[in-house]
């Protein structure tokens, strides 16, 4: 009797530290999201603050992060943060779940500005504005001084770059770019307008490109061997020292504008942990938070006005840069012919 009754008092205490365990076990949040795009200060504050655990997962493009989703990870992950156009993919496809409004108590810090852009889902239902950016245009300061170039998109026609200027490999950006400078919609489903931007491409620009490259013309930008580039400000920046940025770097956003982007945080529909997807989401929207992320990639403040008072550096561009520009919304079947007409733009660089 004794040694059951010993075997009962140690089965109980087990059981007593399991159920133990068990209810300090923490939430687990899993973000899909771009790779190094979550500071991980911020995520660390979140964690201590709700006691929970958060895993990010990374992707380089929307197309990796699409064919993950669609093909059995939808149930792996409880946020992702899609751009404009695959964030009315993933709702027609109904595979987002509506955001609670009631837990989002920092909407009112998003900027009215934003919502006019996003006609896809202006009531912030479904998709919470992360970060609005555009690609530009940088030019060596150092080897074409003086500043006296055309500051529009054009300005790939000059010939002064011939053999040393690059476009990004991503056709909605270039011809994007074409089309902006000849005064037409960036998502155009107009044959002839897009054979314009094309022509202009084929004709002006291309000859005096010698690489179309996403990935490494910040290296090239930094060494030398690049004089003119499109793409992002933070690519640029990130390659050239810092102490080199004033001498080295002139990077704008033309006045006409130019393609844009979008990204937002959605909860997927069969997110585990709504409820805590919500509150990062909110949290990540504190002015104070917000402010973290622009610090941390040197971003303008556009998306989140308020989070500009606590700003700790100066960034790359202003965002009053961004205006004009337009973003790339979902443009269905259409989209064939954009790529159909960039494959042979390609073939001739």
């Amino acid at each position: 009797m004794k040694k059951v009754s010993k075997f009962l008092v140690i089965c109980s205490t087990v059981l007593a530290l399991l159920g133990l365990v068990s209810c300090e076990k923490k939430q687990v949040l899993k973000l899909y999201s771009w790779t190094y795009y979550t500071p991980t200060d911020v995520v660390k504050a979140f964690e201590q603050e709700f006691n929970c655990k958060v895993i990010v997962t990374e992707y380089d493009s929307n197309e990796t992060m699409f064919n993950k989703l669609v093909n059995g990870g939808a149930k792996s992950f409880d946020i992702v943060v899609p751009s404009q156009d695959y964030v009315s993919i993933l709702m027609a496809k109904g595979m987002l779940q509506p955001i609670d409004q009631g837990k989002f108590t920092n909407r009112n810090k998003i900027n009215p500005k934003i919502l006019e852009k996003i006609t896809y889902d202006p009531d912030m239902t479904y998709a919470v504005p992360y970060y609005f950016g555009a690609a530009g245009i940088s030019v060596n300061k150092k080897k074409v001084p003086g500043g006296d170039y055309d500051r529009s998109w054009n300005i790939f026609a000059d010939s002064r770059f011939k053999g040393h200027a690059s476009m990004m490999d991503d056709y909605r950006e270039v011809i994007g770019d074409a089309l902006t400078y000849k005064g037409y919609s960036v998502c155009t489903k107009n044959d002839d307008e897009l054979k314009e931007a094309v022509d202009l491409i084929k004709n002006d620009w291309l000859p005096n490109i010698v690489k179309i490259d996403a990935e490494g013309f910040g290296k090239d930008f930094a060494r030398g061997d690049l004089w003119l580039c499109q793409g992002y400000a933070e690519v640029i920046y990130g390659e050239v020292p810092e102490e080199e940025w004033e001498s080295t770097i002139d990077f704008w956003i033309p006045e006409e504008g130019g393609p844009s982007y979008l990204d937002s945080m959605c909860i997927l529909k069969d997110s585990k942990n709504a409820g805590l997807a919500t509150e990062f989401i909110n949290f990540i929207h504190r002015p104070e938070n917000y402010a973290k992320f622009l610090d941390f990639f040197r971003f303008p403040c556009y998306v989140n006005l308020e989070a500009e008072q606590y700003m700790t550096t100066e960034p790359m561009y202003p965002a009053s840069v961004m205006e004009n520009c337009e973003l790339k919304d979902d443009i269905g079947d259409y989209l064939e012919n954009y790529y159909n007409l960039w494959e042979k733009l390609r073939i001739l660089n």
